[in-house]
């Protein structure tokens, strides 16, 4: 019976298309990369960097001509106050990440700059400033890595 259950439950997550989370496979066009970047140590350039390794793809400083070239065109983290106190002191903040990526091969273009975009709201408090401040930080470094795992899938469609 217990084996009934168990299997059941292994066809009923293979048949709706789950998928533990990890390596992507990506075309044999990207199998060997070269990654292009204004900044290379931002939050959103080192969680692609791990990212692609993770997926088996082998990230070189000069491509040859069998190789892809992923252009990061535009990077940032914008920060809007979205409503402040009866002071006129914030109390909640959206935290914005865009990126902008281009991937060539072989002169040819496989996508042209594509905008990707995540944000989230968190709340402020001015005597945790602080603690507030690392938050800050921490979501920031979190959006990065849901943005790198958001255009890894977008390459795995090429």
């Amino acid at each position: 019976m217990y084996r009934a259950a168990l299997l059941s439950c292994f066809v009923l997550l293979t048949a709706c298309g789950f998928r533990l989370q990890g390596r992507q496979s990506l075309p044999a066009a990207l199998s060997t990369v070269q990654l292009i970047a204004a900044d290379s140590h931002s939050d959103f350039t080192v969680a692609l960097l791990r990212s692609l390794d993770a997926s088996g793809v082998r990230v070189v400083d000069h491509v040859a001509d069998d190789g892809a070239i992923v252009r990061i065109v535009r990077d940032e983290a914008t920060e809007h106050v979205l409503s402040v106190d009866a002071r006129n002191i914030p109390t909640d903040y959206e935290l914005v990440y865009k990126v902008e990526v281009a991937v060539s091969a072989g002169g040819k273009e496989l996508m042209a700059p594509q905008p990707f975009e995540l944000s989230r709201i968190y709340s402020f408090d001015e005597t945790k400033l602080q603690a507030k401040e690392r938050e800050k930080d921490t979501l920031r470094q979190a959006l990065a890595r849901d943005m790198a795992s958001v255009v890894l899938r977008r390459l795995s469609s090429l």
